[in-house]
C-alpha cells in the first residue's frame, strides 16, 4: 500500500532536504555540482561541492567559492548569492547570550569591550562551526542553526554538546570565576530557513516560532546554564546527567513550557 509523505517523516525530511538543495543552488548553472567533483582537493562546500583544496580550491575562490563565514564546510556563494526564498524544514536553534553585559560594559573601556567580545566570538565560532551554521553574532549574543542534512544521525546531541563547550569555554567547570557569564537556550522544530529581505540587502536565517522559544530559553537561563526544551531532550539519544525538569512562563507564550535545566554554574 502507497503510503503519503505524512506518513513517513523520515520521508519528509528527505524532500525537505532535496528542496533545500535545489534552493540554495538554483542560481547555479545546471549539473554545476557534478561538474565541482571533478575538480580537485577535498575539503568541499557540502551544498555545492566547490573545492576548498588544492588547484580546484584556488581558482574557485578566485570567483567567489570560498568558505563561507557562517561555516567554513560551505561556500560564501551558497548563501550571499543563493535567490530569495526558503524551505520549512526541522531545524535545531541556539543562542547564547552574555548576562550583566550592560553593567560589565558600562565599567570597562570600550577597546577592553571589545577584546572581550571578539574573544567570545572567537571561542563560539570555533564551537559552532564544526555542526551549526552561525546566524548572528550580534552584540553580546550568538545565534546558530543546525540542520539534519549537514549533521546526520543524532545530530540533536551536537547541539548539547555545543552548547557544553561553550560554556566551557568561557571557564565554568574550572577553577575561578568565568571570565564572561553566559547563558544557552537550545529549541529544535520546524522553521522558515533561507534567505530573506529586500533587494540586496538579505541575508540567510531561519523564521518561526522554534526560533522565538529558543531565544526566550535563553533568556530565562542563569549564568552557567543551558536551558532546553522538553522537545529537544526526548529526542537525544542518551540522556545528559544532571537535567533538571523545569516548566517556564516565557515571555509571549501563552502556554508555559516544560523544559530541561542544566547548571554547569553551580559546579
Amino acid at each position: 500500500m502507497r503510503r503519503s509523505v505524512k506518513e513517513l517523516p523520515e520521508m519528509r525530511g528527505e524532500q525537505e532536504d532535496v528542496a533545500f538543495f535545489e534552493l540554495m543552488n538554483s542560481h547555479l548553472p545546471r549539473n554545476f555540482a557534478r561538474l565541482m567533483r571533478r575538480l580537485p582537493t577535498d575539503p568541499r562546500c557540502r551544498l555545492c561541492n566547490a573545492p576548498f583544496g588544492g588547484v580546484g580550491g584556488r581558482l574557485m575562490r578566485r570567483v567567489g567559492f570560498g568558505p563561507s563565514r557562517k561555516n567554513p564546510n560551505l561556500c560564501n556563494t551558497c548563501f550571499e548569492k543563493a535567490p530569495m526564498g526558503g524551505v520549512e524544514m526541522e531545524t535545531g536553534v541556539l543562542f547564547a547570550d552574555v548576562r550583566g553585559f550592560t553593567s560589565l560594559a558600562e565599567k570597562m573601556a570600550p577597546d577592553d569591550v571589545a577584546q572581550v567580545l571578539n574573544r567570545f566570538y572567537g571561542c563560539a565560532t570555533e564551537i559552532l562551526t564544526r555542526s551549526a551554521i552561525v546566524d548572528k553574532l550580534v552584540g553580546d549574543e550568538v545565534m546558530a542553526l543546525y540542520f539534519p542534512m549537514l549533521l546526520g544521525e543524532r545530530w540533536e546531541g551536537k547541539m548539547v554538546d555545543d552548547a557544553r563547550d561553550l560554556l566551557t569555554a568561557v571557564g565554568y567547570g574550572a577553577d575561578g570565576e568565568p571570565w564572561l557569564r553566559l547563558g544557552v537556550g537550545l529549541d529544535v522544530g520546524r522553521a522558515y530557513v533561507g534567505n530573506v529581505g529586500s533587494g540586496e540587502v538579505k541575508d540567510f536565517t531561519a523564521l518561526g516560532d522554534v526560533v522565538n522559544t529558543a531565544a526566550r530559553l535563553q533568556s530565562s537561563a542563569e549564568a552557567g546554564q543551558v536551558v532546553m526544551s522538553e522537545r529537544l531532550f526526548v529526542r537525544l539519544g542518551e540522556a545528559p546527567a544532571g537535567a533538571a525538569p523545569a516548566t517556564l512562563e516565557l515571555k509571549g507564550k501563552s502556554e508555559t513550557e516544560p523544559a530541561r535545566v542544566l547548571d554547569y554554574g553551580s559546579r
